[in-house]
């Protein structure tokens, strides 16, 4: 059989604007329609981040909630996995970051295993206190961590957590490759990642994505690599040099040319939750 390989849409992000690229998602009725389209074209994760109505990253539960319900009733046949992100506000609160996963429930939701300088201006804290936090409480809710990690060093504080019993095996690793102040996209430092994870996790199963110029780089090395992959406007607002993005369903368009290509299929959301171990 042909391996299946699992395409995570992340729509929005918290940074890029309507100046940046017209085509990226905002409200929660745009992000659900952009998401049932990515669907319809192979994906079977949605990373979901909010905006406020200024077009500013929030963590407001109701903007999560009038997505998540705009999903059910207007695209019910849907059955995309949702990942909530619990950092798409730098100035959120502790209890902001994780409520709506305590009350909405998704099927999988961010867990930052670290912190960092973060885009050469500010600060991305995710502290000791809240890690720990924010792992039992994903346990209590039976939402599956999706750990990002933007260093090698970030495995490692996942080790650390895994013997703690904040977080539970089998874990799933998204490489986030070629952030600023994170290790630069490449297929040397993406083979390190793994390296690293086989080793201090074994058994995680892993996604990744490279930013900006290392956006085509890593998704051939991570289907070569047998990994799955992230495309999206929260990386990439340009599809290719010069050329801005028509819409995320041109990048999972895109993602899944490649995996059909390379000879492996294009993971349905079924199958994604086998291989993630979803309930």
């Amino acid at each position: 059989m042909a391996k299946k390989t699992i395409i995570t849409v992340a729509t929005t992000g918290a940074w890029p604007k309507k100046e940046n690229n017209p085509n990226v998602p905002m409200t929660p009725a745009e992000i659900a329609a952009d998401v049932y389209d990515c669907w319809l074209a192979g994906a079977s994760v949605a990373h979901l981040h909010m905006r406020d109505d200024d077009g500013n990253g929030t963590m407001d539960i109701n903007k999560f909630r009038e997505t998540k319900e705009i999903l059910e009733t207007q695209y019910p046949d849907c059955d995309i996995i949702l990942n909530m992100t619990t950092s798409g506000d730098i100035y959120a609160t502790d209890e902001t970051r994780m409520i709506h996963l305590q009350e909405l429930k998704p099927e999988m939701g961010t867990f930052d295993c670290g912190s960092m300088n973060w885009l050469h201006t500010s600060l991305f804290i995710n502290s000791p206190a809240f890690l720990e936090k924010l792992g039992h409480v994903m346990q209590e809710a039976g939402v599956k961590p999706e750990i990002e990690a933007f260093d090698p060093g970030m495995i490692a504080n996942a080790a650390y957590y895994v013997k703690k019993g904040v977080l539970k095996t089998p874990c799933h690793f998204q490489f986030c490759m070629g952030c600023a102040n994170g290790i630069p996209g490449s297929v040397k430092n993406l083979v390190f990642m793994k390296e690293t994870m086989e080793a201090l996790v074994p058994g995680s199963t892993w996604s990744t994505f490279g930013v900006g110029h290392s956006a085509m780089e890593i998704m051939y090395a991570a289907v070569a690599m047998g990994g799955h992959i992230r495309v999206g406007m929260e990386d990439n607002v340009m599809y290719a040099k010069g050329q801005l993005a028509e819409s995320n369903k041109q990048f999972v368009e895109r993602a899944a040319r490649v995996i059909r290509e390379f000879g492996n299929e294009v993971a349905t959301p079924a199958e994604a939750r086998e291989i993630l171990g979803l309930k």
